[in-house]
C-alpha cells in the first residue's frame, strides 16, 4: 500500500518555493543551482528532489502559483457588484497588496519565465494575459466607446508599469508602504497629478455598496 503524504508535505513545498523564488530573484535563475536551493531550505539535495524533480519544476511552480493568484483576484473583482471606478481602484489596491507579499515570485515571473520550455511558458503567459485583459476591461469601462476602446490595453500596460516598478525604489521601512501607495497610483491614473492626495493616514481598500457600514 503506497505511503500517504505527511501533514507537513504541502508546507514544506511552500517553504521550498519561497526560498527558491528568493534565490532566483536575487541571483538569477541560470546562476542558481539545486544545491543552493537545498542549502537555503536546510535540506539535503536528495530530500529536495523528493519534492521537486528539477530546477525547471521549481520555476514552473513559482510562476504558475503567482500568476494564478493574480488571475483569481481579477475574476473575483469582475464578478463583484462594484461601480466601474470602485472596481478599478480595487484591482489596483489588491494587485499592489499581492505584489507586496510576493515580490520575489513576481520578479521571477517577470524575468525568468523566458527560461521555461515553450509549452510551459505559453501556459504561464496565457494566465498573465488573462490578468492584463481583466484590467483592460476595467480601464475600458471608464472610457467613452467601451468596450471597443483601442487604448484600453496601452493604458493598462502604463498602469502596470507604475505598479511593477514601484518595488524597485520603495524602501521596506520607508514612509510609504503598499497600503499608502495603492490609492496614490489609483488617483494618479484616474485623475492626474492634481488628484493625488497626501497619504497622511493609511487608506482602506475601496468598498462597494454591500460592504459599507
Amino acid at each position: 500500500m503506497p505511503r500517504g503524504r505527511s501533514a507537513t508535505y504541502d508546507d514544506q513545498r511552500e517553504l521550498i518555493l519561497a526560498q527558491a523564488a528568493q534565490l532566483f530573484a536575487r541571483r538569477g535563475y541560470p546562476a542558481t543551482s539545486m544545491n543552493q536551493v537545498a542549502e537555503a531550505c536546510g535540506l539535503s539535495k536528495a530530500t529536495l528532489y523528493h519534492y521537486y524533480k528539477d530546477k525547471s519544476s521549481l520555476l514552473i511552480s513559482i510562476a504558475e502559483t503567482h500568476v494564478s493568484k493574480l488571475a483569481a483576484l481579477v475574476a473575483e473583482e469582475e464578478a463583484s457588484t462594484h461601480t466601474d471606478e470602485q472596481r478599478l481602484r480595487r484591482f489596483i489596491y489588491r494587485i499592489v497588496e499581492e505584489y507586496a507579499g510576493a515580490q520575489d515570485a513576481h520578479r521571477v515571473l517577470t524575468d525568468d519565465v523566458r527560461f521555461l520550455e515553450e509549452a510551459d511558458r505559453e501556459r504561464v503567459l496565457d494566465k498573465e494575459r488573462e490578468v492584463v485583459a481583466g484590467f483592460a476591461r476595467a480601464v475600458s469601462a471608464l472610457r467613452p466607446g467601451a468596450p471597443s476602446d483601442d487604448l484600453a490595453k496601452p493604458l493598462t500596460m502604463l498602469l502596470f508599469g507604475m505598479i511593477n516598478w514601484m518595488f524597485t525604489w520603495m524602501k521596506p521601512d520607508g514612509r510609504l508602504d503598499h497600503a499608502a501607495i495603492a490609492p496614490i497610483v489609483a488617483d494618479l491614473f484616474l485623475g492626474g497629478i492634481g488628484a493625488v492626495k497626501s497619504p497622511d493616514a493609511p487608506a482602506a481598500m475601496p468598498r462597494g455598496p454591500r460592504e459599507s457600514g
